[in-house]
């Protein structure tokens, strides 16, 4: 499978409905995946099996469903056992991405996936009237009419926006100490930024604490929601924006530390394939989870310990997927546990969201099969709080339970003793 984005071949509908049968047979004969996710439940039952294994039988339109149950977990990557470099050479999320850029190339990109693909766009003008754009997106006759143009499930939870973005905060506010003894880049990620800047303070406070300085150089979304609608073009041209960004601190020997798994997932895997250099790849290589570069500092012994302030207690802790497809280990969980007192329950159940496959109404009912499943499981460990590295895990699972879980940086700021930056 070629994955060159400068190849014609890779947008080529015919090249790419022939890789589909081929993976198809493969995964028919290995079937590890099976009752994994929904494509491969649909591949496997109702396309395979339906047919007598007559591979042939498949339609175009069976192989469309099956890229568009697709919500990029990326579980099944780590479950395969034919992925590069075995000869039969099977990556799955990224034959998904293609199908779905070769149908933008010959189809064009959906309004839907246009509006959903732009974070930063969508991102500033609802920051920009927050408030206002909270009570629009509670209001149900403009949630009707948002379903009906742009096929967002209208009952759908929504993230809020915040008047002042974490950039603007963090550029008003500047770096506080004054002896650091190491310095971070923080790649904050669009979802901080607009909805969630607390998570992005947090981050800040705790890195402090732990005498880094941290820079913010200027970045814009990592554009895994423009991979999500096939689009290429500008998801490479957000990559070439960050990766000029960031470089330099790469360079330096500087970590590029990132509090959300998807925007860490894509710096890591798919910038050096976006981007193609050595610029992607020394970002990719100096990128780390904020959590994985905080157990790295427990690890050689410099983190702090001084925990003086509430200890988390017993935490349910949902692994998001594109942690557990980066194959670090239980990061989180480490260095939460590094407070006395403190016990963590791993949920292991994805949530089924990816962005915006979740936000989609024909999608939004199995999206919330999934979640109830994680909700369910970190309710029955009795915790006395949820907590995800996700924001958009949080929402389903807040969609699911009725209770928001806190990222979990937010615990280690409180265990610290550190009041919130506002």
């Amino acid at each position: 499978m070629t994955f060159d984005f400068d190849d014609p071949k890779y947008y080529d509908v015919k090249a790419v409905e022939k890789e589909l049968e081929r993976v198809t047979e493969l995964c028919d004969g290995c079937r590890r995946c099976y009752r994994l996710c929904t494509p491969f439940d649909f591949m496997l039952d109702d396309c395979v099996d339906k047919n007598d294994g007559d591979i042939s039988k498949i339609t175009s339109a069976d192989y469309r469903k099956i890229v568009d149950l697709c919500w990029q977990c990326k579980l099944c990557f780590n479950h395969c056992p034919y992925t590069p470099p075995h000869k039969w050479n099977i990556d799955f999320p990224r034959l998904m991405l293609r199908a779905k850029a070769a149908r933008a190339k010959h189809e064009g990109i959906t309004l839907q996936d246009r509006a959903l693909g732009d974070v930063d766009l969508v991102g500033t003008i609802g920051s920009a009237t927050a408030p206002f754009s909270n009570w629009a997106n509670s209001f149900p006759p403009h949630r009707a009419v948002m379903e009906k143009v742009l096929g967002i499930e209208k009952s759908r939870r929504l993230p809020t926006f915040h008047r002042r973005t974490f950039a603007s905060w963090m550029t008003a506010r500047g770096t506080k100490p004054s002896n650091p003894k190491t310095s971070v880049t923080l790649f904050y990620s669009c979802s901080v930024n607009y909805n969630e800047p607390q998570v992005g303070r947090d981050v800040v406070s705790v890195l402090e604490k732990n005498d880094c300085a941290v820079r913010c150089p200027e970045q814009v979304c990592c554009g895994m929601p423009f991979l999500d609608g096939g689009d290429i073009e500008n998801a490479r041209k957000n990559a070439r924006r960050n990766v000029e960004s960031l470089k330099a601190a790469a360079a330096r020997g500087e970590k590029i530390v990132v509090p959300q798994p998807t925007c860490s997932y894509v710096l890591k895997n798919e910038y050096p394939l976006l981007v193609p250099g050595d610029d992607a790849k020394i970002v990719a290589a100096a990128t780390m989870d904020i959590f994985e570069y905080l157990a790295s500092r427990k690890a050689e012994g410099t983190l702090n310990t001084d925990f003086v302030g509430k200890p988390p207690g017993r935490v349910s802790y949902q692994m998001p997927c594109h942690l557990r497809a980066q194959n670090m280990g239980f990061k989180t969980r480490d260095v939460l546990q590094t407070v006395p007192g403190t016990t963590v329950s791993v949920i292991e159940k994805c949530t089924a969201m990816d962005g915006t496959w979740g936000m989609k109404k024909e999608y939004f009912p199995i999206s919330m099969q999934f979640a109830k499943k994680a909700a369910d499981e970190m309710e029955a460990a009795k915790p006395d709080v949820f907590s995800t590295d996700c924001s958009l895990s949080a929402l389903q699972i807040e969609e699911a339970s009725g209770k928001k879980p806190v990222h979990p940086i937010a615990l280690l700021r409180e265990a610290y003793g550190i009041p919130e930056e506002h």
